[in-house]
């Protein structure tokens, strides 16, 4: 298992490098700068829908307003995805601009918001069917933002301009700047579009549905959902953030197939879809990547190592609200080979598990979009219309991922009370061997290294710190651990957690920027940013991370000792 282990750590440098592209960093990004939109509307879906469920009749006007507002935040998806995914694809292609180039952000979104409308718009009866705006359009949203950032960067690096002379404002002068690239943009939507209707008869966004309607299928099948669910243990088993590889590929389906089934179950049919946001969330991923719900709670209960019992403690809450980075890189888990079976199977065997429930036992699948924070049986329960069904599918998921990760626990777990047995019998000069664990783990230093120089920081220049994960979980423990810790020792010092992709704006208000494991991968592009401002970049390793969450002294003093090197 540790050959195995080694060989699949050799292709962590691709992997790193996939998670690094800036195509799904920006599908990412962009759906992540649309989901306070995303989530408006499911709060408003949930107060229309929910009350039938308790035969609750709601007055028609009341109803109709709900609707209304649900339709109107939701149905427009497809635009604000594809003005944040332009934004965020352009933004990383203006960090790598020779000096003093600089492309017009806002113009990228305005031209990437034009150029969907020309591929998702269809004419009817003197108006426009807005039937692709929404969740169905998201392909064209994709495809509008990538041609319209890549055309600005080529007029930007070509210098294709108009040049105004040199008395016209600069404000002025801008605006006919982005003229040419504006326009190539939007016409290239519109030739795609024209060429989908002599062809094929039917508009772009349709034509593009009907073309991938068999990967969406083939996706939501036993294999394609396994393979999904598998592919993102993978991933997060290297260390690398699985959901960042894995989701922007199917992006536009899991948003899709939500609506989809939503209409289902509105004509009295079955929510039969399983790809959908709440599979990635609660069963793919229930209590984090790998499944690992299930894993804290056996560590206390089973265990008898005292290390994994600390874990286990130290981890459950987090895990509970699906934020599992604790006992990732505490147990460890990432690269460990005792976990790599379980921590890949777990995953797949819900993804089955889920969709077994769906075809054979007719329960609905996920209608609402919950935040992925909701605590996995809760999100499984609401998320599919509280159904009774889902009560029970929640309960056999967690004890067949209980049955798959016992054995390797217990395995694990006699390895180090052996190891600790030895550690207490052994005199102090003899040599201890090693935990066993992954080549990566043993590398990773340990969280008192940071108190290894005192913290130090005047009054008159305070330290303000920006903490970085993908999803601000495991930021917003290691900036509170920061902050307890200034508070502790009077130092001024404030940590301020945030997900990746939200910092921009905020940027240039920090001295030191801390980027948690999962976000390693995007190194080169927040220092890119952080350079302009003269802010330094510091990558943490796993174990050190989450020590330090849980050491507010050595978390201060790290952000001290880190500023000042």
């Amino acid at each position: 298992m540790n050959a195995i282990i080694g060989f699949i750590e050799k292709g962590k440098p691709f992997f790193n490098k996939l998670a690094g592209n800036a195509y799904l960093q920006a599908i990412r990004d962009g759906f992540l700068a649309a989901m306070p939109a995303i989530l408006f509307s499911s709060i408003f879906i949930l107060c229309a829908a929910l009350p039938e469920v308790f035969g609750i009749v709601l007055p028609e006007a009341v109803s109709g307003w709900l609707w209304r507002v649900y339709n109107l935040s939701m149905g427009i998806v497809g635009i604000l995805v594809a003005a944040t995914t332009a934004r965020a694809l352009g933004e990383n292609f203006q960090r790598r601009l020779p000096k003093g180039m600089t492309m017009n952000v806002v113009s990228i979104m305005l031209a990437s918001i034009s150029g969907f409308l020309m591929l998702a718009v269809t004419e009817i009866d003197g108006g426009i069917d807005v039937t692709y705006l929404g969740t169905k359009g998201l392909l064209c949203s994709f495809i509008s933002a990538f041609i319209t950032a890549n055309m600005y960067r080529f007029c930007t690096l070509k210098n294709i301009t108009i040049k105004m002379p040199p008395e016209v404002p600069g404000v002025i002068s801008n605006v006919f700047k982005n003229v040419f690239p504006f326009s190539f943009s939007v016409l290239c939507c519109v030739a795609i579009d024209f060429v989908s209707t002599q062809f094929f008869g039917v508009r772009f966004a349709e034509s593009l549905i009907t073309l991938f309607s068999p990967l969406f299928s083939a996706a939501d099948s036993y294999f394609g959902l396994g393979l999904i669910a598998g592919a993102m243990a993978f991933f997060w088993f290297l260390g690398i953030h699985g959901p960042s590889i894995v989701e922007p590929a199917v992006a536009a389906a899991i948003y899709a197939n939500v609506e989809a089934n939503l209409m289902l179950v509105q004509n009295g049919e079955q929510a039969s879809h399983a790809l959908t946001v709440g599979f990635n969330n609660f069963i793919a991923c229930l209590g984090g990547t790998g499944c690992t719900l299930v894993v804290p709670f056996l560590f206390m209960w089973i265990c008898k190592s005292r290390q994994l019992k600390a874990v286990g403690k130290a981890s459950f809450l987090p895990v509970i609200f699906n934020v599992n980075e604790p006992i990732l890189f505490a147990a460890p888990i990432v690269l460990n080979p005792y976990f790599f079976v379980p921590f890949l199977l777990a995953p797949i065997a819900n993804a089955v598990l889920f969709k077994f429930f769906i075809d054979v036992l007719n329960m609905n699948s996920f209608i609402y979009v919950l935040p992925w924070a909701t605590p996995a049986p809760v999100g499984l329960f609401l998320g599919t219309g509280m159904a009774p069904m889902a009560l029970l599918c929640a309960v056999v998921l967690i004890a067949v991922d209980a049955l798959i990760y016992i054995p390797f626990v217990k395995a694990y777990d006699s390895n180090l009370v052996a190891e600790e047995a030895f550690k207490a019998s052994a005199p102090e000069s003899r040599e201890e061997p090693a935990p066993v664990q992954s080549a990566a783990a043993a590398r990773q230093e340990p969280a008192q290294a940071a108190a290894e120089a005192p913290a130090s920081v005047s009054e008159d220049k305070p330290l303000n710190v920006l903490v970085l994960c993908v999803g601000a979980g495991t930021s917003a423990m290691f900036a509170n651990a920061v902050n307890k810790g200034a508070e502790e020792k009077h130092l001024p010092v404030k940590a301020q957690a945030e997900a990746f992709g939200s910092h921009t704006g905020i940027l240039d208000e920090f001295q030191l920027v801390v980027l948690s494991p999962q976000v390693q991968s995007r190194y080169d592009e927040i220092k890119s940013d952080a350079d302009r401002y003269g802010i330094k970049v510091v990558k943490t390793k796993g174990a050190q991370y989450i020590g330090l969450t849980r050491d507010p002294a050595g978390a201060v003093d790290f952000v001290v000792r880190e500023s000042q090197d």
